[in-house]
């Protein structure tokens, strides 16, 4: 019998080592294969939470598991941003959040999250751009209805009209200061409502704020009854739904007002692969025609980032860019 020459017989072993390793090696398992917890920084109703369950309900007709919708309303988005930090990473829990509490909140707050905020949260996808009204009321005969008017009237009756937000630091929070200071400083006063969009909804029917930067989603109901008189729409161009309301460019401010988004994140220590396939399957929800359908309802865009590296690229474009806002106009922000 012929002996293995030394080389031979290291060969041998080396693939049946590889071999064995190979078939012993448990295979990975395929997300997800359970139920995704998704996070919402604000309760019931508004934009997010709006986009966050037509996208769960996607997400489940594409992957067979159901995302879970959780509001965790509170303290401007960071706890729904340190539930998703300090969650096992593994890719069954994120977050869908916004301007306000997925830049806005990490400018101003930093040392209130436990870790790097862009080094311990990733973007996986952007998913929706959300257009916004400049509103005001129409209770109490409040007779404004053009921009020119507001801006009239505001400086007619310095410190009596009476502004609000889903919260001091919020976007329309930015946008009504940012719009105060552009149409010539005016004294207007600011009145945030903890209970976010719907709760500043309430507000304005009963004339206890005059005017507001809010999202189509929230207001669309009450402008389409005419309970809410819409000013201009912030957005790229008229929606078909409002054909006779300008847009913030068109009335001549083309730089104030946010085109809002909503993004999914997850913590940036899930595995890369992990993050690949909620991408991928996010990609799928986002193409799903009933999907489609529903965003498209809510006059929202689909706006998917490309890859997940565009999407790490785009959230470090939206913190510079709201660092550069917060630092223009000067804000009293409780710490």
């Amino acid at each position: 019998m012929k002996r293995l020459s030394h080389g031979l017989l290291s060969a041998v072993c080396l693939a049946a080592t590889l071999a064995f390793g190979i078939a012993a090696a448990p295979a990975q398992e395929k997300y997800p294969n359970r139920p995704v917890r998704v996070m919402v920084p604000y309760g019931p109703g508004g934009a997010t939470d709006i986009t966050a369950r037509i996208v769960a309900d996607g997400f489940q007709r594409v992957t067979g598991q159901p995302m879970v919708v959780i509001n965790k309303p509170g303290a401007y988005g960071l706890l729904a941003i340190e539930e998703v930090l300090h969650a096992t990473p593994d890719g069954y829990t994120v977050m869908v959040g916004n301007v306000s509490t997925n830049t806005i909140t990490p400018v101003l707050f930093p040392k209130k999250l436990s870790v790097d905020y862009l080094k311990g949260m990733a973007a996986v996808t952007n998913l929706v751009d959300v257009p916004e009204f400049l509103v005001v009321t129409n209770a109490d005969n409040f007779p404004v209805k053009t921009v020119p008017e507001l801006i009239d009237y505001a400086k007619k009756n310095p410190g009596k009209v009476r502004y609000g937000s889903v919260g001091v630091g919020s976007y329309p929070h930015y946008d009504m200061a940012y719009f105060a200071k552009r149409t010539g400083d005016l004294d207007m006063q600011h009145l945030p409502n903890k209970a976010g969009a719907a709760g500043m909804v309430q507000d304005i029917l009963r004339g206890d704020i005059q005017t507001a930067f809010m999202n189509v989603a929230s207001a669309a109901g009450q402008v389409q009854a005419g309970k809410i008189r819409p000013l201009t729409i912030v957005a790229r161009e008229r929606l078909s739904d409002y054909p006779t309301v300008p847009t913030m460019k068109e009335a001549g401010y083309a730089d104030v007002g946010t085109i809002a988004w909503n993004a999914l994140f997850t913590s940036a220590e899930v595995p890369k692969p992990v993050q690949q396939a909620l991408f991928d399957a996010l990609m799928k929800t986002l193409k799903d025609p009933d999907t489609v359908d529903k965003l498209k309802k809510q006059n929202f865009n689909i706006v998917p980032s490309q890859s997940l590296a565009e999407a790490r690229t785009w959230l470090g474009g939206e913190m510079k860019h709201w660092e550069t806002i917060t630092s223009a106009v000067k804000i009293e922000i409780p710490q």
